[in-house]
């Protein structure tokens, strides 16, 4: 008997294709992010770094630095919307014969989880490579090797995130009754998390009290992570000297596993408790 989270997971996947504007849409965001943002800010904020070394650190430009935040950034939107096939579903009648079927109920969970963090992978590629065409500076002096073991890093990174926020995302979904108040607390979420992480810009920057909230910020951890295996441990960007040894690594994979464990478990109590009429 086929696992059912794998016929979530392939249906989810299915629509993501076969919408061809929310396929497309969902790649350009980024790459015009990526395009118009970073390009147009990377000679004004280069300037800070002009004349700013450190010893054996490499120099890397605004346009680098902004693309990982970029990876992560659109690893945030996707999941973050990603629950929202299950409140079509539920609106529809379609959850109902879902849930009424021999399928265990964690299964939706996982379908939609693996769904999503495969749509993230797609994205993270993409913006790699259309990154690196634009100057974009990632595995500088890695051999071929190398930079295959830094993508897979990225990605293990990209994954374990993508899960979490697609567990609180359908969690948002399951609580929801209109499409509206879907999007209300999901765009609610967005704009925190993202301006109060390193994304765009070192949290050394913000208020002392953001910068406590950009510790706590899964999106935050996870561009550590990004920028460890595309950069490197060691550079300068902005004016300021970043090093990141394994130890932080680590620390902000351990912060992504038990966010991600604790979405899923909250996401996974509320399926199994669903009641849909």
């Amino acid at each position: 008997m086929k696992a059912g989270f794998l016929t979530v997971y392939r249906r989810d996947m299915t629509r993501f294709f076969r919408f061809r504007t929310q396929f497309i849409s969902s790649l350009l965001q980024p790459i015009l992010w990526l395009a118009f943002f970073g390009v147009a800010m990377a000679s004004s904020f280069d300037r800070l770094s002009a004349g700013v070394t450190a010893a054996g650190a490499a120099q890397i430009g605004y346009l680098t630095f902004m693309g990982a935040g970029i990876i992560a950034m659109t690893a945030l939107f996707t999941s973050l919307y990603g629950g929202f096939i299950l409140l079509f579903d539920k609106n529809w009648g379609l959850m109902r014969e879902v849930l009424a079927s021999p399928m265990p109920r964690r299964d939706i969970i996982i379908g939609i989880s693996l769904s999503g963090m495969t749509k993230s992978w797609i994205q993270t590629i993409v913006i790699i490579l259309f990154g690196m065409l634009l100057g974009v500076e990632f595995f500088t002096g890695q051999s071929f090797l190398g930079a295959l073991v830094s993508v897979a890093g990225i990605l293990l990174f990209t994954g374990i995130f993508s899960i979490g926020f697609l567990c609180l995302s359908a969690t948002i979904a399951l609580s929801m009754a209109s499409p509206e108040g879907f999007q209300g607390i999901t765009t609610l979420l967005t704009m925190p998390l993202f301006f109060t992480s390193n994304a765009l810009y070192p949290t050394d920057a913000l208020p002392e009290i953001l910068q406590d909230a950009a510790i706590f910020n899964p999106l935050t951890h996870l561009i550590t992570g990004i920028r460890y295996f595309a950069i490197g441990n060691d550079f300068t960007a902005i004016g300021i000297h970043f090093s990141l040894g394994p130890a932080d690594v680590l620390l902000s994979l351990g912060a992504l596993l038990l966010f991600t464990a604790l979405t899923f478990t909250i996401a996974w109590k509320k399926v199994r408790n669903a009641v849909i009429t």
